[in-house]
């Protein structure tokens, strides 16, 4: 798929970051510690998307850098246009966020202990959404892809015409949690062996035949739950959220700050576990004291998971399902290298 960020401004998709006050709030104190512009503080937005949450931290600290990270070439384009105006305070790089490391050293710093504060601002954005012909809404018919990145091979027309049918259900079940999966995906083999998928909208069309009639009318679109699966799966979500939360974890400095949004369970249940890792003793149970370098390595900055209120989401109806959690680090894990680590190479 060609580049189309020049046929679009951030404007065109109302995107509006999710919880950006809460995003500063809990992210500032952790840029401001050397200077109150934020001078000589890393930010990693680790999905970047159209940009809004990082428009808002360059702009209030201007003496802030950013990394920006997304495996979106068009979002990069997109972003890139909005962030021009910073454009020597941050830098954009095309990749996955559990390739974090990686790009910290393309950027000149360090993987362990170099950066100020990370932002994870999960699934699908509302730009992808906006753009039909990527296939992610189910509301709108398009060619049946779902590819974050289009360089990837596998799309969903691929999972759905070529995988068995035990795949399709185990699938849908894990990763949509449908109570219809079985019967979903025996009615997409039946189908294909006939008329292959292409588009989104066959695909509709053949869930709420799948889908009594009941169910359809309770728990929202009949085509969410599937959808979210066939995009987890191709690509690879899950997978990288378990990844990449220890990666980001381990590139924060001590009193670094970390903010995780999530939509849905599956993600939010990947986090509430890495976390609670983050946050407990190491200590062997039984002992009674705590042993020296044995402590919690994080500590937690909310309580449990926090919600948006309710004037926000009436406001950014995509913000109702979001779930945001936050750790600052309290002690590194590793002895740090020569040097401070916080500038370029």
């Amino acid at each position: 798929m060609a580049d189309g960020s020049r046929d679009f401004d951030p404007s065109d998709f109302g995107h509006v970051p999710v919880l950006a006050q809460r995003c500063v709030e809990l992210l500032t104190p952790a840029l401001t510690r050397d200077h109150p512009d934020g001078s000589g503080a890393l930010l990693i937005d680790a999905t970047l998307g159209a940009g809004g949450h990082a428009e808002r931290f360059l702009t209030e600290l201007p003496g802030l850098r950013l990394i920006g990270l997304d495996r979106d070439p068009n979002a990069l384009g997109i972003a890139g246009r909005r962030l021009a105006r910073f454009a020597d305070r941050v830098t954009l790089v095309q990749t996955r966020f559990d390739h974090l490391p990686a790009a910290l050293a393309e950027s000149g710093y360090r993987s362990v202990g170099s950066v100020d504060g990370v932002l994870l601002d999960l699934g699908v954005s509302s730009m992808q959404l906006d753009q039909a012909e990527r296939g992610f809404a189910y509301a709108k018919d398009a060619p049946l892809d779902m590819r974050m990145d289009p360089a990837l091979s596998l799309t969903a027309a691929d999972i759905v015409n070529s995988y068995d049918e035990a795949r399709l259900t185990d699938i849908l079940q894990r990763y949509g949690e449908e109570r219809f999966a079985r019967r979903i995906a025996a009615r997409i083999v039946r189908r294909r062996t006939h008329t292959p998928f292409t588009t989104t909208a066959e695909l509709v069309a053949l869930l709420y035949e799948a889908i009594p009639a009941a169910a359809r009318r309770t728990g929202g679109h009949p085509a969410k739950r599937t959808f979210q699966a066939l995009r987890i799966a191709v690509n690879n979500e899950l997978d990288s959220l378990r990844d990449a939360i220890p990666a980001a974890l381990d590139a924060l400095t001590v009193g670094g700050r970390i903010v995780v949004m999530a939509y849905q369970s599956l993600e939010d249940r990947i986090v509430k576990r890495l976390f609670a890792e983050a946050v407990s003793s190491r200590t062997p149970i039984g002992l009674p004291v705590e042993l020296p370098g044995h402590g919690p390595r994080f500590r937690s900055l909310t309580h449990g998971a926090e919600r948006a209120d309710a004037d926000e989401s009436e406001r950014n109806p995509r913000s109702a399902p979001v779930r945001l959690r936050a750790l600052q680090r309290l002690e590194l894990e590793v002895e740090p290298q020569h040097g401070s680590g916080k500038g370029e190479a």
